[in-house]
This record gives structure tokens, sequence and C-alpha cells, in this order.
């Protein structure tokens, strides 16, 4: 098993269309509620750049060889991003950029033994870490749709 240039690729670039996306919008604007009782963009981002080090402890943990079982993540039970929501918008992405290059960079020497060890997660069952990569991906591009239509909400404005 080894890791498909899909998820490498999307490891190392996906997260940068954020750049891109909040591009030309103010701190305010960012941290403005469009949606109410939904997250603004700042919260979606925070969000990102806060589940990263979740994920990286999970990976950790399913690297040990003892097959976790994860309870399902809130971030508003986690005190990181209830902390992060006080930060800029400038250390916030900071942060998401520069673990990110560490985790990828790590992720990227998996041996073929790592790749297949396994975690459980409560909605989605045994994953082999491949899985949880792609899953991470996914829930990743979600929160970047969002933070997208979000943009599209404000210039509506």
């Amino acid at each position: 098993m080894q890791m498909p240039s899909s998820i490498s690729t999307r490891l190392h670039y996906q997260h940068k269309v954020l750049v891109d996306i909040i591009d030309g919008y103010n701190d305010g604007q960012i941290r403005q509620n469009i949606v109410p009782g939904k997250w603004s963009i700042f919260e979606n981002i925070v969000h990102l750049q806060t589940y990263q080090h979740t994920f990286i402890s999970r990976v950790k943990q399913i690297l040990d060889g003892h097959k976790p079982e994860f309870s399902r993540y809130s971030a508003e039970a986690d005190p990181l991003f209830l902390d992060n929501c006080h930060k800029s918008t400038r250390e916030i992405m900071q942060d998401l950029i520069t673990t990110r290059k560490e985790m990828t960079a790590g992720m990227l020497g998996f041996t073929a033994t790592d790749l297949a060890k396994t975690g459980t997660h409560p909605h989605f069952g045994t994953m082999h870490l491949l899985q949880w990569m792609n899953f991470f991906l996914l829930h990743e591009a979600h929160h970047l749709f969002t933070v997208f239509k979000l943009g599209a909400e404000l210039k509506k404005g």
C-alpha cells in the first residue's frame, strides 16, 4: 500500500486555496456572522487550523499500533478552538500553513505498514490510515467550500 498522489497532492496544496478565497476581505468581514446560528468565515478557518492538531494526535495514536477508538470531535468542546477564536486571522493562517507543512512532510514518509494501521471513527467505523487521510481532506474540503459560499454571501452584501 502506497500513498496515492491524489492524497499527497491534496495534503500539499488543498488548504492553500484558503488564501485566495479570503483575499480582499478585511478582518471584520471574515469575523462577521453571515448566516445566523452558523460559523463565520473566521470560525471555519479556526476549525480547520485546530482540527489539524487533533488529526495529528489521532495519527500518532494510530501509528502506535493499538487500534484506537476515537470519540466524536466537537470544536465547541476543544479548548484550543475556543482559545484560538481570540487570535488574529493572520496568526491562525500562519499556524494552519506551518502545521500543515510539517504534517505533510511527516506523512509522506509513512511506510506501507504505517498506512495499513487502523483506528476507529465513531461514525465511519474502522479505517486504515489512508482512509483517515481521505476523511481529513474531504472534511477540510467541505469547510473550504463553506468559506467560499460565505464569501459569496458577503459580496452580495
